[in-house]
């Protein structure tokens, strides 16, 4: 039976985990910037790519995709394991990263994050998504166009891996799935309306 420092534990490692902006510490460690100053002003790699480069944005993306895996991977065994510590950790990682703590609240976007916690959760569904998120990029060329197609199906995906596999994945984990694909859809709002005005900037 699931205790209440057990909830406070699992909730609370993987928002702290989560918390670690990867971005802003290779900004200051390579160029001694504050990544919220500059290019979009988001902590994530696709800002670290534009302003820092290819060499210092895959470090920090692998980073974020890595602490989302981890959390959902190692921190539900505080809990004793389980569907509902693995869900939780995911969630609370992806808020963490985009509302650090050690960022006055501020943060990224949720897109690496979110791929490593369901890369634990749902691996089939994530490289479904994976793959559509590097067609959309390479059509369209804009980062933002292909993380928020890629959220938007990841609910899909789900079913989809569901229906190949013969298998229903735990309801819950779809609960999950369609909030955190609303978390990182509403964060990239500032880039849809650039969409709309057509002043969003391309990645190449």
């Amino acid at each position: 039976m699931a205790l209440p420092w057990h909830i406070l534990l699992v909730a609370a490692s993987s928002y702290l985990l989560g918390s670690i902006p990867a971005s802003y510490i290779a900004g200051r460690l390579l160029r001694g910037i504050d990544l919220r100053g500059h290019g979009s002003g988001n902590l994530g790699a696709a800002n670290a790519f534009r302003v820092l480069g290819f060499k210092a944005a895959v470090p920090v993306l692998l980073f974020d995709i890595g602490k989302g895996f981890a959390a959902v991977f190692l921190f539900p065994r505080f809990g004793g394991g389980g569907t509902a510590f693995a869900l939780l950790a995911a969630l609370a990682v992806v808020l963490g990263h985009n509302y650090s703590l050690f960022m006055r609240f501020s943060g990224g976007k949720g897109v690496g994050t979110t791929a490593g916690a369901f890369l634990a959760l749902a691996p089939a569904a994530t490289a479904m998504c994976f793959a559509l998120w590097i067609v959309a990029l390479l059509a369209t060329r804009i980062v933002s166009v292909a993380s928020i197609a890629a959220a938007a199906f990841l609910p899909v995906s789900i079913a989809i891996a569901d229906r190949a596999l013969d298998r229903l994945t735990h309801p819950a984990i779809m609960i999950l799935a369609c909030a955190v694909a609303i978390i990182v859809i509403v964060k990239h709002r500032s880039n849809m309306a650039r969409l709309r005005a057509g002043t969003e900037k391309r990645i190449f």
